[in-house]
């Protein structure tokens, strides 16, 4: 699994929790002075507050798996691994007992914490559930895989700057002296100290004692 692979699938999990935990999860009924049968409703996110904080955990995941390096991108992937195991614990309390978190919506919904009628799941907990697990599937594989990842973009800047510098080393800099080739075929530079001596004997002989 490539690295975009794995990033897109973890926000894209971590957007479905969100979808899974937004709906209803648990109905019952309750009555009160003024009705005698009241419909009470919890959300996933009320009933089961782990699934909330699973998936902005898992959003959270997938940037940090984005942008990290090696370290950070295999503590970002236990972290989503460790988002869907809390997802998956969250929504079976619920699953296994849905009493507490019917009682706790009548109690919000019309004050009332006597139940008249059983409780009632829908299906969104098991969406839940299973979004959980392949949360922990592609943060497992991707941490299997992220040895092979390619670099961050750091290396290569690293790299260019290593080849803009092998570049400018031929450059001559501002106190560098240029040599011209002289007629005789050394190389005399401007700035090259001359000997008296050494112009003399040049001249006596009708040379030109810079080489030009």
């Amino acid at each position: 699994m490539t690295r975009t692979r794995t990033v897109l699938a973890l926000l894209v999990l971590g957007a479905l929790t969100f979808g899974t935990g937004s709906p209803t999860w648990v109905t019952t009924t309750v009555a009160t002075a003024l009705e005698p049968e009241v419909v009470v409703a919890a959300a996933g996110t009320s009933a089961a507050p782990g699934v909330g904080a699973g998936a902005l955990v898992l959003l959270a995941a997938g940037i940090a798996c984005a942008l990290t390096g090696r370290v950070a991108r295999y503590v970002a992937l236990l972290v989503a691994a460790a988002a869907g195991v809390l997802v998956v614990a969250s929504t079976l309390v619920v699953v296994g007992d849905p009493l507490p978190a019917a009682t706790a919506a009548a109690s919000a919904t019309s004050g009332v914490t006597e139940l008249t009628s059983p409780v009632t799941l829908t299906a969104w907990p098991w969406a839940a559930v299973a979004t959980g697990v392949l949360a922990v599937v592609v943060a497992v594989w991707g941490a299997i895989a992220a040895r092979g990842w390619a670099a961050t973009s750091g290396r290569h800047e690293r790299a260019d700057a290593a080849a803009a510098g092998g570049a400018t080393a031929g450059v001559p800099g501002p106190g560098t002296t240029r040599t011209s080739a002289a007629d005789d075929g050394t190389a005399v530079g401007p700035d090259d100290e001359i000997d008296p001596h050494d112009a003399w004997d040049a001249l006596s002989r009708g040379d030109d004692p810079t080489g030009r």
